[in-house]
């Protein structure tokens, strides 16, 4: 065979293949316009998006079958309602719940682009939201009917507040307990309801009533340290034998808090705690025992020895000490005071003076300095000398007139304790003690032989205590 035979073969044969290979590609270019005609003829009553309505897959689904499946699905719809305290569920039945076709899933057909179903596996679409109604008043009525929304098992917050403890103040947490508000729980659950939502979470959705404030508050914490300081301080009132302390757990009973993390000192109850402190510890005019030279023990009430606080000023000086913030030992203001603060406030210098005995003790820093016999009041005249109480020794006063209707007496020493009755000598008497007094007793006074008067008026000072009984 020649060279241009075989040239001439396998031009034939290359024409051959040329021509198997326009043929396929028509067969399959037939083959595909046919495929993307019955596509389009498809899809033209079917959805190739790959979105949801109502949660319902659309992709190959004509608009009825998704309105079948969106009714049915309604009618299935339940809504988990997380709490503080589990869960709740209201169902489509309880609030009347049903698809309200409005056109939306027809719309959704009406948008695809049906020339271009071949590009639907790499389409993707969002869930459709759709129109549902409900019996507004069953929504309301459910809601209130919720085991979370009754009154008997909600538990209100609490405010962090400041409390005493231990002896300080501390900064008490807030509780945030699990009340809610109807009118703040109904739009939630009523929204989550008309969107389709299958699950909330009061807790997130900041559904529950909040404490107003919380322990971090920088004016609270301010507030507390001022406190902490205050309560500090002591303010020791001093009676000698014993003590009355103002102290933290004093003043934090004093202690009234006010908006905006403010505070104030209760004056009426300061005012209270020293009427008490004045109570339990003033003597002026009240009842005492006394335990005589012969050592009988005796009750005396009346004269005017012994010790009154003066309340408001004691009242008004506590409060500037408070606002001084120092610890200090005071005593109170007196508006009546004695020689002694002690419990027996009678001390151990004193007068005695016994009315039957007809005598006079004089004691110092409780050592009898002399024993005397004397002469009273006479009491056959009505001239009784005051007995029974206590006096306060009012003056100290030497060569002194003493005067009256029907007597004008020089004495040498003169020591008054009730008005114009008081202790002095008479030189005019040559005789003392006995039952002299009741028939020429004086006219209240204590008659005091001069030598011993001289020694009386020696240690005796004024404000001292005179006993007469």
């Amino acid at each position: 065979m020649t060279q241009k035979t075989r040239l001439r073969q396998e031009l034939k044969r290359q024409r051959r293949r040329e021509s198997k290979a326009l043929k396929a590609l028509l067969i399959i270019a037939i083959a595909l316009a046919a495929v993307y005609v019955a596509g389009c003829v498809y899809f033209s009553s079917h959805f190739y998006g790959g979105g949801t309505v109502f949660g319902v897959a659309i992709r190959f689904q004509t608009v009825e079958t998704v309105k079948e499946q969106v009714k049915e699905k309604v009618g299935e719809y339940s809504l988990v309602i997380t709490t503080r305290d589990g869960e709740e569920t209201i169902t489509a039945e309880q609030v009347g719940l049903d698809y309200d076709d409005q056109g939306e899933i027809d719309a959704l057909l009406e948008d695809q682009h049906t020339a271009l179903w071949f590009l639907m596996f790499a389409t993707t679409q969002s869930d459709q939201e759709i129109a549902v109604a409900a019996d507004d008043s069953l929504v309301a009525s459910t809601v209130r009917a919720l085991s979370c929304m009754q009154e008997e098992n909600m538990t209100a917050p609490t405010d962090t507040c400041l409390v005493y403890e231990d002896g300080i103040y501390i900064i008490q947490e807030e509780t945030y307990g699990n009340q809610l508000e109807y009118d703040t729980v109904y739009p939630v659950i009523s929204d989550a309801i008309y969107s389709g939502e299958t699950e909330i979470s009061l807790e997130e959705l900041s559904c529950y009533v909040a404490p107003a404030v919380y322990q971090d508050t920088e004016e609270l914490v301010a507030e507390c340290e001022d406190l902490n300081q205050l309560i500090d301080i002591e303010i020791t009132y001093d009676f000698s034998d014993r003590t009355m302390v103002v102290d933290g757990d004093v003043i934090a009973e004093w202690i009234l808090f006010g908006d905006d993390f403010t505070y104030e000192i209760d004056e009426d109850a300061v005012a209270d705690w020293v009427y008490q402190m004045a109570y339990q510890t003033d003597t002026f005019g009240l009842s005492r025992t006394f335990t005589t030279t012969g050592g009988s023990t005796i009750s005396l009430k009346g004269g005017d020895y012994g010790w009154c606080i003066n309340r408001d000023s004691t009242t008004a000086e506590l409060l500037e000490l408070l606002a001084a913030g120092e610890s200090v030992t005071v005593e109170p203001v007196y508006r009546y005071s004695g020689i002694c603060r002690d419990t027996n406030d009678i001390g151990d210098s004193y007068v005695e003076i016994s009315i039957s005995a007809q005598t006079m003790w004089v004691y110092s820093e409780g050592q009898c300095v002399i024993s005397t016999p004397v002469v009273t009041g006479n009491s056959s005249r009505g001239y009784d000398t005051p007995s029974g109480g206590v006096w306060a020794v009012d003056a100290r006063i030497t060569d002194y007139t003493l005067s009256g209707q029907d007597y004008n007496s020089e004495v040498s020493y003169w020591l008054p304790f009730n008005g114009n009755v008081g202790i002095h000598d008479a030189t005019w008497r040559s005789e003392f003690g006995g039952s002299i007094y009741k028939t020429n007793g004086s006219h209240g006074c204590v008659n005091t032989p001069l030598s011993a008067m001289k020694t009386v008026y020696e240690y005796v000072q004024i404000g001292w205590p005179v006993v007469v009984y």
